[in-house]
């Protein structure tokens, strides 16, 4: 029997006083909020509680908010099958501080939280294999943060020469610097090639 959020999230903040400090129920999802040093408690709770029996992880990802003094969410997403029901659990996190592992309690949160790292550049303490996972070796920067830019920071190709691939600075050609096509959302100010017999008067909704 499924349940109801709001009943799951007045029962957690009963039994996890002080290690919730918030729950939002809103669009229909549950999401609580926890300190870094009270992850693996509270996710240890949700999983062996028969209430809860949050036995599954869905995933792990990240959010970047730059303006804010704990610039980072780190975020797990968990299922109960039996309760048939999820939620979300946030921590915060600041620039160069890391959170700990949930492997111990979801073996198969490692390579969600490769991805998280690689993409973010947020450490998972006790992780086995602490290493990039999406991207090439010697990347620079974490993609997904807000102030990475859109270029990156280097590029690669092969090197007929060399007979192997080298990583260099990233260098725009001026016709990229320059680009400036309009945007396909607000159309062309002017009439295309082939479409003066739609803009003619008169047969406006016709098909050609």
């Amino acid at each position: 029997m499924t349940v109801p959020l709001s009943e799951l999230s007045t029962y957690l903040g009963e039994k996890l006083i002080g290690r919730v400090n918030d729950a939002v129920l809103a669009y229909g999802e549950l999401t609580v909020s926890v300190g870094p040093s009270d992850l693996i408690e509270v996710v240890t709770f949700l999983r062996d509680d028969p209430k809860c029996q949050f036995i599954s992880i869905i995933d792990v990802c990240g959010a970047d908010y730059p303006s804010r003094a704990k610039r980072f969410d780190v975020v797990y997403h968990l299922l109960s099958l039996t309760q048939n029901i999820r939620i979300r659990v946030k921590a915060q996190l600041g620039e160069g501080e890391s959170i700990a592992s949930v492997i111990g309690v979801y073996p198969a949160a490692g390579w969600f939280e490769r991805e998280a790292f690689d993409m973010y550049g947020v450490p998972f303490t006790d992780h086995p294999d602490m290493r990039r996972i999406l991207t090439d070796y010697g990347f620079s920067g974490y993609p997904l943060r807000k102030d990475f830019p859109l270029t990156g920071y280097v590029e690669l190709r092969y090197d007929d020469e060399l007979k192997r691939v080298v990583y260099q600075p990233v260098q725009l050609v001026q016709e990229f610097r320059d680009f400036d096509f309009m945007s396909p959302w607000e159309g062309a100010p002017h009439i295309l090639p082939g479409d003066e017999k739609a803009a003619a008067p008169g047969n406006a909704g016709k098909k050609p």
